[in-house]
């Protein structure tokens, strides 16, 4: 029996990316390589919850949503995450994967999309960016930036220009950190082809876990 250390699996909206809105089940699986210093799950960190796949599939189908986020934590931290994106996807879910893009994703399913989060300096973590993982990326993938200074807006800009993308492009504001308006005036000056964004779950129910 395949089995995954869960976090939280719960029902709500998207609040971040293509899918912003849309009703949707998040699978949060427990553990972290990274340590990032925005980081807004570190609840996840740690846990002992193992759940197999057709348990996992049962909490999912409750639900009546084809949309499908998996998240953490790093998904790809545990190996049989790979099963569980099969799984889904094989069930016909549009399945989205929430990755910090520090592990390969070239074992990822075809028919997931990506949402890679490439780490700024203000978080501390950006020594463990996998830059080859840019390259894997598709057109139905996502490549995201959380921007906590003008440091990090500028060094976003200069990795893009080194490293062009298929996968639409997201800048987002680390939350209170800096006002979503001052972003989206650099976004502007600079004329980038980037899809601004901000963390629309927060905005209705602030930093609140499950949600």
């Amino acid at each position: 029996m395949v089995n995954l250390n869960i976090n939280e699996i719960f029902y709500s909206l998207q609040g971040e990316a293509r899918e912003v809105g849309l009703p949707t089940v998040f699978v949060r699986l427990t553990g972290c390589p990274l340590r990032c210093t925005y980081c807004d799950t570190e609840y996840a960190f740690k846990g002992n919850n193992t759940l197999s796949i057709s348990k996992i599939l049962t909490e999912v189908k409750k639900y009546k949503t084809q949309y499908v986020c998996i998240t953490g934590g790093e998904p790809l931290a545990q190996i049989n995450c790979h099963v569980l994106l099969d799984a889904l996807v094989k069930e016909g879910y549009q399945v989205s994967l929430e990755t910090s893009g520090s592990i390969d994703v070239s074992a990822v399913n075809s028919g997931v999309s990506i949402v890679m989060d490439v780490k700024t300096p203000s978080s501390n973590e950006s020594k463990h960016n996998k830059y080859d993982n840019i390259d894997k990326l598709k057109v139905k993938d996502q490549l995201k930036f959380v921007i906590g200074s003008k440091e990090d807006f500028d060094w976003s800009v200069d990795v893009l220009g080194r490293y062009p993308t298929m996968a639409q492009v997201l800048f987002s504001p680390v939350f209170e950190a800096i006002k979503p308006a001052q972003l989206a005036d650099w976004i502007l000056e600079k004329q980038l082809n980037v899809r601004m964004q901000v963390q629309l779950h927060k905005l209705l129910w602030g930093d609140t876990k499950g949600k």
